[in-house]
């Protein structure tokens, strides 16, 4: 399974930029991994092929959003695992602008992800994600990183 984490805007912080590196590394060593930096919404949308009829290099989209389904990290891990096992398509989890999703790009999207009730920004947003992702493979793996709690 192919995993995308994709963004539009780009970053500001140096510290997000450190952070998203790291966690990316990390992921990296669990399955195929990449992140993509766009302009706008139709640049996602092209991304994950929506404007194709390829069926070939499609993706499955996921929006973060707080008005998303709501996961426990364990459930997550059950998400990734279950979709690692069942579908071949890459998997794009996509964080908006500051103005969150246009209704055509949520109408696009197969899943709707939230990280929690409470709004962040959207770079702070970027890292947790990520670190759930590989928080969720170390869940997976048995790993000793996530201890439960």
């Amino acid at each position: 399974m192919k995993i995308r984490v994709a963004w539009i805007g780009k970053t500001k912080e140096p510290a997000i930029q450190a952070l998203t590196d790291d966690y990316s590394k990390r992921i990296s060593r669990y399955t195929p991994f990449e992140t993509a930096v766009l302009r706008n919404e139709p640049a996602l949308l092209e991304l994950c092929a929506r404007a194709s009829a390829k069926a070939a290099s499609k993706s499955t989209l996921v929006l973060m959003d707080s008005r998303g389904k709501e996961f426990s990290s364990e459930q997550f891990a059950k998400f990734l695992g279950d979709y690692q096992d069942r579908n071949p398509l890459p998997l794009v989890f996509a964080i908006g602008g500051a103005d969150g999703f246009s209704p055509e790009t949520r109408a696009a999207s197969q899943h709707v992800i939230s990280l929690g009730k409470m709004t962040l920004a959207h770079e702070l947003a970027r890292v947790v994600l990520l670190e759930q992702i590989y928080r969720a493979f170390t869940i997976l793996k048995g790993h000793p990183y996530h201890s439960g709690h």
